[in-house]
């Protein structure tokens, strides 16, 4: 009876131990990732980031759980960026620009009018040049870029009192611009008081005067109800953006092979999913703003460029020449 008791025990404590290791192989087995990204659940950033989380864990057989935190939820764009280094978030989606801190060179992209249009920096995305780019970014940071998409051509909205129709009319501009070196570039060059402020503050700031102006691709104007509060858009065209995105260098390397291509290839059909959307949106809102009763300036933009371009340069900026001589080879 005793050794029946004790064999019972035995049993018992060997079961529990199995559940526990069970439970321990499940946990192991569905990996929480934290993706942080700035935009609005509006926007097709958000949209897409939440159907890519979805994709990695179907091809993945439910490995890995993805919750995406939209709208700074998990800080500023600067913050993010430094959170896949100390380990706080697991993937973000953020521009060349800020990225570029932590390498410059890949800024290059975000120089004023280095891309002739939207097509050209889908080109360049694809190209050896970018490869090149994001292969220093990852060997300098340890982190990883896996997609690269485009956010939309940057233009400047400003005060009723302000119209921005010629390069001269940027003179003494308050403007709210990203808080990264390239993105201070173009009001700089052209005379304007550039003030760095987060995304998610900018409508405030425009709303009580802060700043006169402020530059955005014309989904983020509608997305973040800028032309509520600024009358002039001028369609200065002065940026094409990309958008990246990033793995920490913690979560790409402990990914398998098969793994990572799982990762790269749903963030970059994703990427180009909400490029798509964008284009499509900047393709009828300039209509739409007109309709809302907003000035819509069709400026000279090859002036805005000979300015730019006869006050400053690349290399001006820590960027390389050759790189951007390469960019603006692409066809």
């Amino acid at each position: 009876m005793s050794s029946q008791r004790t064999a019972l025990r035995t049993f018992a404590a060997c079961a529990l131990a199995a559940a526990s290791l069970g439970l321990a192989g499940i946990a192991a087995a569905q990996a929480k990732l934290k993706w942080a990204h700035v935009y609005e659940t509006s926007e097709p950033f958000h949209k897409y980031s939440v159907w890519a989380g979805n994709e990695i864990k179907r091809r993945t057989n439910g490995r890995y759980e993805v919750q995406v935190f939209p709208a700074s939820t998990l800080g500023k764009e600067a913050d993010i960026n430094q959170g896949l280094t100390l380990g706080t978030v697991d993937i973000i989606m953020a521009g060349p620009s800020f990225a570029g801190r932590l390498y410059p060179p890949l800024a290059v992209s975000a120089f004023p009018f280095i891309f002739r249009d939207a097509e050209h920096q889908i080109k360049y995305a694809r190209s050896d040049v970018f490869k090149e780019l994001a292969k220093g970014y990852d060997d300098k940071s340890g982190n990883h870029i896996t997609a690269l998409g485009y956010f939309g051509t940057r233009h400047v909205t400003s005060s009723a009192a302000r119209p921005v129709a010629r390069p001269e009319d940027m003179k003494g501009l308050k403007i709210r611009v990203p808080d990264t070196p390239a993105t201070l570039i173009f009001p700089r060059a052209l005379g304007a008081n550039p003030t760095p402020i987060a995304l998610a503050e900018v409508y405030l700031a425009l709303q009580n005067n802060t700043v006169d102006a402020q530059e955005s691709p014309l989904p983020t104007i509608d997305a973040r109800k800028f032309f509520e509060v600024q009358k002039n858009i001028s369609l200065t065209g002065h940026i094409v953006e990309s958008l990246l995105t990033i793995c920490s260098g913690t979560l790409w390397a402990r990914l398998s092979d098969e793994d990572k291509k799982v990762f790269g290839a749903v963030m970059q059909e994703a990427a180009d999913k909400a490029g798509h959307e964008v284009l499509a949106a900047e393709a009828r809102l300039v209509q739409e703003f007109r309709n809302k009763g907003n000035n819509v300036i069709a400026v000279d933009k090859r002036a805005f460029r000979e300015a730019v371009l006869k006050a400053t340069r690349p290399t001006d900026h820590g960027l390389r020449q050759r790189d951007y001589e390469r960019i603006l080879a692409i066809q």
